[in-house]
């Protein structure tokens, strides 16, 4: 890792190439909040960084806390940098400069541990090519000791096999505390003077840190295509690696000076989180299965929170975040704080994921007086068969005294998002969707005659750590058939837009998605191919993909499209989401029978495993479930529904419409 020897500022050799970009504000820094830290020889210093634009990765909060957390340390330092655009890289690579920070613009090979937060399985070859750009070697079996670490987080790491090859240490779970256990091992080991070891020394001690896992520690067995065992190289590297769970939010109140930017980006407002964690077991979701126990933030702190961060900021929007923002016990008082709050002035405030049976429309027309746009609902499947296979446990009647309200408020526009492809998916609970959107522009327009709706839908991809990790996605071709069937279902239906995910998406994300070890040849292959910014529509490349796969020998239909036994060993089945397996094949067969089950805040525990060892209380919220129902649909109270992924003129990469 780097020595300690003066910090190189490349700012002098950057600063021409910025008239040569599109976005030269990408890549200046120079926010409200940004920090300056000092770099010494004894200090672990860290580069997090996001493999995606600028515009995509500031509002990252996860990025931003953990900043935050190492610069309060006096022996740490930590910067910023973001996946340069393809102009920004090829100026980068004629001339001979590397990745950098934004913050001092030093290049990432001087920091001792370069850290990604991935939270999307197309951002894997972002994350080879800023590697690469670094001048670090790609795989980790090729560093030295003078090379960084490369550190990944978020909820792709939950499988985290696909990038083993890339990558030296994994954080499974919450970053704020196993971050500092990774500083100070690190910061003994150069105060050492490395006399404590090697690199794989070193790797060997991080790999003991709870809820960090070390790819080169273990060894992977095959038996024939199939997994047979991935197992510790050492006895005292752990056999299953558990993620991190911090149990009290109320001792990280961050991000404390959030980051404002001088240009445009993505959710570009004060973004202060209520809870971490969610009890509604949709089977579908992994972030909900992933974030267990639920832990909520005290309400008088999050009213703090929001308070100064408005005023520090000047923001006029707060977005109040979490999985399930109803489901916060403080909600109504944090909300009225907000809005009586006369040192802010009049303030918008956003509540993603509102429940439609916690849906109030006097709450939601306070919320909105100062700009009042649409309001998006995630009902998920067309049917109530479907919406109980997938345990998101509201009926039609729900939503529609949901959008009838709104609309009787004074709203016109509503956004509704579903998943096809699901398991056990018929053409007549597909073509439910079609119904729901008909139905819900039938109620605005009598009470508007331009209301209307905006149905879309994208195609369901499995994940790991959740119930349908052992369902065989839906081929690229079956839908494409789903999502043609509901176009002309609805065409020339007056009031209704389709929007629809690119179904070659969906493709690429499941081939990673669910991938062992053999797919990090995949990506590099796309890589070196060209194929960066996948995520992207204008660089998005199937063909590269299925070329890819055929090249190494590889079958998509065994990656993708087969289902999965209860008795196969699974590439991630070393590593603990906290969710015990028998539990999540059991919610899998009651899939499969069309059973769903209520929230565990109104029943007795279901033993998930997620509580086990925290003594965390599974009610948060009130003491009687919601009138109406136990589950409800998801709502987004934020200015104009959902915000697009990306900011470039054309079309992200999951969007089609009509």
């Amino acid at each position: 890792m780097p020595s300690g020897a003066p910090s190189t500022d490349l700012w002098p050799r950057l600063e021409p190439l910025l008239p040569q970009v599109q976005k030269p504000a990408r890549y200046i820094g120079c926010e409200d909040g940004m920090q300056t830290p000092k770099h010494g020889p004894d200090e672990t210093s860290w580069l997090f960084t996001y493999p995606d634009t600028y515009e995509i990765g500031l509002p990252n909060a996860g990025l931003q806390i953990l900043y935050e957390v190492i610069n309060e340390r006096p022996d740490a330092a930590a910067e910023r940098s973001y996946a340069p655009w393809v102009d920004m890289e090829e100026l980068l690579r004629r001339e001979g400069l590397p990745l950098f920070s934004v913050d001092t613009h030093k290049p990432a090979a001087e920091f001792d541990i370069i850290a990604f937060n991935l939270s999307a399985e197309l951002t894997y070859t972002n994350l080879v090519n800023c590697i690469d750009l670094a001048g670090v070697p790609v795989h980790s079996a090729r560093r030295a000791d003078a090379d960084p670490l490369i550190a990944v987080g978020g909820h792709c790491t939950y499988n985290p096999e696909p990038i083993a090859d890339f990558v030296d240490l994994v954080v499974l779970g919450d970053g704020e505390e196993v971050i500092g256990d990774i500083t100070d091992l690190v910061g003994e080991w150069k105060r050492s003077g490395k006399n404590a070891g090697t690199r794989e020394g070193l790797l060997r001690a991080l790999s003991k840190i709870e809820g960090v896992y070390v790819p080169s520690m273990y060894e992977v067995e095959y038996d024939g295509e199939f997994l047979a065992a991935v197992n510790p190289r050492y006895p005292d590297v752990p056999e299953k690696v558990e993620k991190r769970t911090v149990t009290d939010l109320a001792d990280w109140p961050y991000p404390k000076q959030q980051l404002v930017p001088m240009t445009e980006v993505v959710h570009d407002r004060l973004a202060v989180e209520v809870f971490r964690g969610c009890t509604r077991g949709c089977r579908f979701c992994q972030a909900g299965m992933i974030t267990r126990p639920v832990r909520e933030r005290p309400a008088e702190q999050v009213s703090r929170m929001i308070s100064e961060g408005l005023q520090r900021t000047g923001y006029d929007e707060v977005s109040l975040t979490s999985l399930s923002t109803a489901d916060f016990s403080g909600i109504e008082k944090v909300v009225a704080d907000t809005i009586s709050d006369q040192g802010v002035g009049q303030v918008s405030v956003a509540l993603p994921s509102l429940r439609v049976d916690a849906f109030t429309v006097g709450i939601a027309a306070e919320l909105q007086r100062a700009r009042r746009t649409g309001l998006t609902f995630a009902p998920e499947a067309g049917s109530w068969r479907m919406r109980q296979v997938i345990n998101k446990l509201i009926r039609e009647e729900d939503l529609y005294g949901a959008v009838e309200s709104a609309y009787s408020q004074g709203w016109r526009r509503m956004k509704l998002y579903f998943l096809t492809g699901l398991p056990t998916e018929t053409d007549e609970d597909t073509l439910g969707i079609a119904e729901l959107g008909r139905n819900c522009v039938e109620l605005g327009k009598k009470y508007n005659s331009s209301a209307s709706v905006t149905v879309s839908v994208g195609g369901f991809v499995p994940k790991p750590q959740t119930p349908f990790q052992w369902f065989g996605q839906n081929t690229e071709e079956e839908l494409r058939r789903k999502v043609k069937l509901l176009k002309n279902d609805l065409r020339g239906t007056k009031g209704v837009q389709f929007k629809w995910h690119d179904t070659r998406a969906s493709l690429a994300e499941g081939i990673t998605s669910r991938g062992d070890r053999r797919l990090g040849a995949v990506i590099e292959y796309v890589w070196r191919h060209g194929g960066t910014f996948q995520e992207w529509s204008e660089h998005f490349s199937i063909d590269l993909w299925l070329e890819a796969l055929a090249a190494n020998g590889l079958d998509v239909e065994w990656y993708v499209y087969r289902h999965r036994t209860e008795d196969e060993v699974l590439p991630w089945d070393h590593l603990s989401a906290g969710l015990h397996k028998d539990f999540l094949w059991q919610d899998w067969r009651d899939a499969l029978e069309e059973l769903g089950l209520e929230d565990c805040r109104w029943t007795p525990c279901y033993d998930c495993g997620a509580c086990t060892g925290y003594g965390i209380e599974h009610v948060v919220a009130s003491a009687t479930p919601p009138a109406g129902g136990s589950q409800g649909t998801g709502v987004d109270l934020s200015a104009g529904g959902a915000v697009p992924v990306t900011l470039q003129t054309s079309k992200p990469i999951g969007v089609g419409g009509s």
